[in-house]
């Protein structure tokens, strides 16, 4: 399946039904009097947030979505049937936001959270509702008031408990491959992935968490360069990022020093999460080459900077230690 986490769509919720104009036609009733019944109120378009999701690709294929008219109404003072509510399933973590992109009208972060974000019209009065002890034969019914539209963004933050960030091929999915159930693209040769990736950690029957591999930031993200940053909005809702650094590259500082720049341009909070900096590929060093980048980004960070490789499961123990010690910690707060 194809990740999608962002969809205009367009919305309209239903019309209410017309009143009617009626009167009583009653065999030995000299004066029957006005009977037209209201109309029925207009569908409502309601937003659910479900489990069983985990992309917007549904609405990539169908974006226009109207609510029914409600029923109009009849005789014998009988209302019109009041139109279903038009239900839309989305994945837990969309957030509703207005056509200009920044005004969020809802955030559906928990299972099961629903939002009413159009309300149907309401129905027209029949004439029944007219009837005065003036104006005993009224003739007024009312059209039934028009539903709401509007076009909006849903855009999808994934809910991860841990983000994975570095700069390509700093093996990133390698790394989530090796302690999770996912099974991202990996390939001897550089390249980036293009979609986030979920897995989830399991370090005991008790204790798991989730972990989101994010698309590699490069320098000038923020302005656009590469992927860009939108895929940042993913570990907005972290408790920790797991920041990994190539140490067979070399430029371990300079390496750090640019995703530390990307996401204080990215905003959102995400430079004061806590950060756990790991050394990773440290199979492909010698011990002289790992200790000393360790000692020059320990230096640069002011952190303590772990050591660890997805190839060999060197020091990974460790690192999910941590992690998960972070995110138990903010579970209690």
């Amino acid at each position: 399946m194809k990740f999608l986490d962002q969809a205009k769509i367009y919305l309209r919720s239903g019309d209410g039904g017309d009143g009617v104009t009626a009167f009583r036609r009653e065999k030995f009733i000299a004066y029957g009097g006005p009977d037209g019944g209201d109309g029925g109120r207009g569908g409502d378009i309601v937003f659910e947030a479900v489990e069983n999701l985990n992309t917007l690709i549904d609405f990539r294929y169908t974006q226009h979505f109207r609510a029914k008219k409600g029923g109009n109404g009849s005789g014998s003072d009988r209302t019109g049937a009041a139109a279903p509510t038009l239900l839309i399933k989305v994945p837990v973590g969309t957030q509703i936001f207005d056509d200009d992109r920044e005004t969020m009208l809802a955030d559906l972060d928990t299972p099961g959270r629903r939002i009413v974000l159009l309300r149907g019209g309401d129905g027209g009065f029949g004439n029944a509702r007219y009837k005065t002890s003036t104006n005993r034969a009224p003739r007024r019914s009312d059209k039934g008031w028009p539903g709401e539209e509007r076009w909006v963004w849903l855009r999808l933050k994934l809910i991860a408990d841990a983000g994975l960030v570095g700069l390509p091929n700093a093996g990133k999915s390698t790394f989530l491959k090796a302690v999770s159930g996912a099974n991202p693209k990996i390939a001897d040769y550089p390249f980036t992935t293009l979609h986030p990736q979920l897995g989830v950690v399991r370090l005991s029957m008790s204790e798991e968490f989730i972990l989101a591999d994010i698309p590699g930031l490069i320098e000038g993200a923020h302005e656009g360069t590469g992927l860009g940053d939108r895929f940042l909005g993913h570990v907005e809702r972290c408790a920790v990022l797991l920041h990994l650094v190539d140490g067979a590259a070399g430029n371990v500082v300079d390496a750090w020093r640019t995703i530390r720049h990307e996401l204080a341009e990215y905003g959102g909070g995400l430079v004061d999460k806590p950060e756990i900096i790991v050394l990773n590929k440290v199979d492909a060093m010698t011990q002289r080459e790992c200790s000393a980048r360790r000692a020059a980004l320990a230096k640069a960070s002011g952190a303590t900077v772990m050591v660890a490789s997805g190839v060999t499961g060197q020091g990974v123990p460790e690192v999910l230690r941590a992690v998960q010690n972070i995110i138990t910690a903010s579970r209690k707060a």
